[in-house]
Formats: structure tokens, sequence, C-alpha cells
């Protein structure tokens, strides 16, 4: 059995959550410049994702359900998901996007991943807006960790695994997956990359050339 974990935002999705969630409240620029920062390994991740949240303050619940509804996935994923989910293999989303937008990605393509490991935005007492705050595993939490996690769940052990992903916050699972593809990654992730690829396709040419899939 073999674990495939993927990223999502810049991975399964073009879609940056925290982007469309600042259009909403007017700081997406401030937004897109604390993203890129973190993804090119400047600045802490945790540290990142708590000041991007902190922008989010007082966006009332309605905007932001929006938002999450208009994450979507880029063309391939679905189809490639599905077709590992036949395979038999154990699919996951490692993110530390959040929930409530993967899981409407997903939806609106009709399919699923058998784990998802993701954080989310906390709306205050009454439901009406976001805190500001996030919480969830991969705040602190690495995904080098979580993927250990999974495979010591499923069974398997780390060289049945495979990571996809693009950003910073994906290097620790790259770094101990046996099989590290990355999805367009930043400059400072590719060295850690044992394949890169730019689209869903190339992704399953390798998952085939690594005897995941069958051609």
């Amino acid at each position: 059995m073999t674990v495939v974990a993927f990223d999502f935002d810049g991975t399964l999705s073009d879609s940056e959550m925290t982007v469309l969630l600042g259009d909403r409240r007017g700081v997406a620029d401030d937004m897109a410049d604390i993203t890129e920062r973190a993804m090119n390994d400047e600045i802490g991740y945790a540290e990142s994702l708590r000041a991007r949240a902190a922008l989010l303050e007082g966006l009332p619940a309605e905007d932001a359900r929006a938002a999450f509804d208009e994450v979507t996935l880029r063309p391939g994923a679905a189809d490639l998901i599905a077709e590992l989910n036949d395979a038999g293999v154990t699919t996951a989303i490692l993110t530390g996007g959040f929930e409530r937008g993967v899981a409407a990605a997903l939806e609106d393509e009709n399919v699923s991943v058998d784990h998802i490991v993701s954080n989310r935005l906390p709306f205050s007492g009454d439901g009406s807006e976001l805190t500001g705050e996030v919480e969830g595993p991969l705040v602190e939490g690495t995904k080098d960790d979580a993927l250990e996690d999974l495979a010591d769940d499923v069974g398997v052990d780390l060289e049945a695994t495979v990571a996809v992903g693009d950003g910073a916050n994906d290097l620790p699972m790259l770094e101990v997956a046996d099989l590290s593809i990355g999805f367009d990654p930043k400059p400072a992730v590719e060295p850690a990359c044992d394949v890169v690829v730019t689209s869903m396709a190339g992704a399953r040419e390798e998952l085939v050339a690594a005897g995941v899939l069958e051609d």
C-alpha cells in the first residue's frame, strides 16, 4: 500500500484561500506579500499564517463562506485523486490552509480523499465574523510529522509514501517522503524535490514511473 500526500494551495488548487478571503476584507495585496515571503522561506510559516489570519479579523461570516466556496481544484486534480483512489492508494491532503475551503473544492468536483489534515479560522462566539485567529495541527506542527503519523495510522513505512508540494511549509514532508514531487516549486524548495512537474498530468506520469499507478 502507498500513501500519496498532497499540499493544497498552489498544488491541488491554484486558488490561494487567504487571498480569496483577503479580497473580501480589502487586504489581498498584504496577504499575497506575506504568503510569498513564507513560501520562499523568508519568514516562518506559523508567523506568516498568524499574520494573515489577523488581517481577516472582523470579516463577516457570510463573506468568509462565500470566499471558501470560490476555492477550486486545478485542472486534472480531481481525475488524479479519483484514479489513485480506484487503485487502492491512500490519498491525503496536508495543508496549512483551511478545512472549509478544501471541503468545498472537493465537493464541487465530487471527489474525496482518505485523510485531510488542515487548519481552521474560528468564528466569534455568535458566529457572525472571523476572530482573526487561526487554529489547527499545521499552525505550529509540520508536515513531516503529519505524514509520519498518517503512515503509522495506515500501517506503512515512510519509504512507501509520496509527497507533492510547492512551498516552504512542504519542505519537511518532501524531505522525508520516499518520492518527493515538486509542483512548480519555489526556488528554495526545488532542491528537496526528486522530480519537478507543472501539471497534474505531469504528476501522474511520475506516479506511473514510480509504479504507484499503472499506465
